[in-house]
């Protein structure tokens, strides 16, 4: 069922040739509707610490950010905005459950999930919440985005088995599309399909104008992690030990790597050439896109659940070692870390050559060139 509160000043957003954000934005999971989590703009080689947020739980979620705001959830129960220069509390949404969800902007709106079973909408500059939409069971997983005749729509997954998709004006429901287990991970959005995997162990990919199937291949493992599209294919890795990659136009599968026997719970990240992922088995792999071929691994000292981005000649990515790692892409080489000292779960958001990620210590971390 869904709630209205208050819908007023909400306009559509018109539908774009490109998902490319500007280097100042990183406005949701993985920074785009595909989910490739790569980053415009350069990271500096030995990034500083600019500031810290204490939130009052662990943080699972992942940071959006938007011109001078940075919002991201806490198991706390709250949704946090946060000002990028200083970290300073903007506002705090209350919820009755934590918030693992990575929050999307758009428009003006901010939209997350919860582990209350509810998809809100708040308004961006104050928090009000505009409307909810409830469902069977928690959401842990981001929402995600597209516009239809003009009309925008925000796609959500469930532990209910199901995706929905609702107006973003209104939050009444457009189509649902139902699945054999949980939907654990984010649904990426590239040529007019919506594409994710489900615990059942199959990956779905559903025609965004109605909610059909479009294709549908039997993993048979649970997929945890949001997938990645790119050049038509879905990117990504499973509970059992392997990581693939599906050519949805052929309806087979590309490629398989795997090396040790863990799973893949990190989202991938694809650059022209190189896919990157975290396992585990204590590594960030990076492999061929053409073929899956390891190209180089890094390994650290705890699970790498934490999802890279790619951002210049760099990539960044925290493990359960308690480090963010920041890595050169060429060769895998470490550049830098920072030891918090607790698992960073949350993957990190990259807008204006600043890290910000969330850690289980309960704080919120920015990175980057300290200006004196």
């Amino acid at each position: 069922m869904f709630t209205i509160l208050n819908v007023a000043g909400f306009g559509l957003l018109l539908a774009t040739a490109s998902f490319t954000c500007p280097a100042a934005d990183w406005p949701m999971y993985r920074g785009s509707p595909d989910l490739i989590g790569v980053a415009d703009g350069k990271l500096p080689d030995k990034p500083a610490l600019l500031w810290s947020f204490k939130t009052q739980g662990p943080i699972k979620s992942s940071a959006a950010i938007i011109g001078n705001r940075v919002f991201i959830g806490s198991n706390d129960r709250h949704l946090y905005a946060l000002d990028f220069a200083t970290g300073k509390q903007l506002w705090a949404f209350t919820n009755s459950e934590p918030i693992e969800s990575s929050p999307l902007v758009l428009n003006g709106q901010v939209f997350v999930g919860a582990n209350d079973a509810s998809l809100y909408a708040l308004e961006a500059t104050t928090g009000k919440q505009l409307w909810k939409f409830e469902t069977g069971d928690k959401i842990l997983g981001a929402p995600n985005w597209f516009v239809n005749d003009g009309t925008t729509n925000i796609l959500i997954g469930s532990y209910d088995f199901k995706l929905y998709c609702l107006d973003a004006l209104t939050g009444r429901s457009n189509w649902v599309f139902e699945t054999g287990n949980y939907i654990n991970g984010s649904p990426a959005v590239s040529d007019g399909v919506a594409t994710f995997g489900g615990c059942d162990g199959v990956l779905y990919s559903v025609t965004l104008t109605n909610g059909s199937l479009a294709f549908s291949n039997e993993i048979g493992a649970p997929i945890a992690a949001s997938v990645a599209l790119a050049g038509g294919r879905a990117h990504f890795g499973h509970y059992e030990n392997k990581f693939l990659c599906v050519d949805l136009k052929a309806g087979t599968n590309a490629w398989t790597f795997s090396e040790r026997q863990f799973p893949y719970f990190s989202s991938p990240a694809v650059t022209k050439d190189r896919v990157l992922f975290g396992g585990r088995d204590k590594k960030l792999h990076c492999v061929n896109r053409a073929d899956g071929k390891p190209i180089w691994s890094l390994a650290t000292r705890g699970k790498v659940d934490s999802s890279p981005v790619v951002c210049g000649d760099k990539v960044v990515f925290g493990s359960d070692d308690g480090r963010l790692y920041l890595v050169s892409l060429k060769d895998g080489k470490e550049l830098w870390s920072y030891e918090i000292g607790q698992p960073i779960e949350s993957s990190p958001a990259v807008a204006d050559g600043k890290i910000v990620v969330g850690c289980d210590d309960g704080t919120v971390y920015c990175f980057g060139t300290k200006v004196n």
